[in-house]
């Protein structure tokens, strides 16, 4: 967050078991750093089960936190469930605009895409991001698109280019987003010129 182009936060199961923590307590400390939404994953085996935990994290701050569903036409009646609750939903592991569809039209107030992996596993995730922004258009309904599974800074700008509203982005791209090796050698020169030396 001290970036300052950083806008919140998102989880997801991997990282979570990463993080060695009792999930409760990592989200709550998330939400307390963080000045914008705080996503977390459900987990839990049943939909009926998978709502407890959706209520049970939503009540954590809900002003903060987004539940994240995953793309599945099982989960849509949870997500559904949840819009009449006023709790935020993001359909997460989306790779086809189908999905979108139905996810919007359920009340999803995000679907997330992989682009790298739908490039690696189905050819071009920039054109699921095309794709997903023409599905939601047609639709008519606000729902924001939050690329994920980016690799690169020039792979963030080509999803934004492509139709992506937001981005999750891994540390090193966040870090990278801001550098440039020309910027560096400008910088070098400025330094120089002043009498500077590393």
């Amino acid at each position: 967050m001290q970036l300052g182009f950083v806008r919140g936060v998102t989880t997801n199961p991997t990282l979570m078991a990463k993080a060695r923590g009792r999930p409760r307590e990592i989200i709550r400390e998330l939400c307390l750093h963080s000045t914008g939404p705080v996503f977390y994953q459900v987990t839990a085996a049943t939909p009926a089960e998978r709502e407890r935990e959706a209520l049970e994290f939503f009540a954590l701050a809900p002003d903060r936190v987004v539940l994240k569903i995953p793309a599945a036409t099982v989960n849509l009646a949870l997500v559904a469930r949840l819009r009449e609750r006023a709790v935020p939903c993001a359909a997460t592991a989306v790779f086809a605009a189908h999905q979108a569809l139905a996810a919007a039209e359920a009340g999803a107030h995000y679907v997330i895409p992989y682009v790298s992996r739908a490039t690696r596993l189905a050819g071009d995730g920039l054109r699921l991001v095309r794709e997903l922004r023409e599905a939601i258009r047609a639709s008519g309904r606000p729902v924001r698109i939050l690329a994920a599974s980016i690799k690169s800074p020039a792979e963030a700008v080509a999803a934004l280019v492509a139709g992506a509203d937001d981005l999750t982005l891994p540390l090193d791209v966040l870090l990278a987003l801001g550098d440039h090796r020309l910027s560096d050698a400008a910088i070098a020169e400025f330094d120089a010129a002043l009498g500077r030396r590393d």
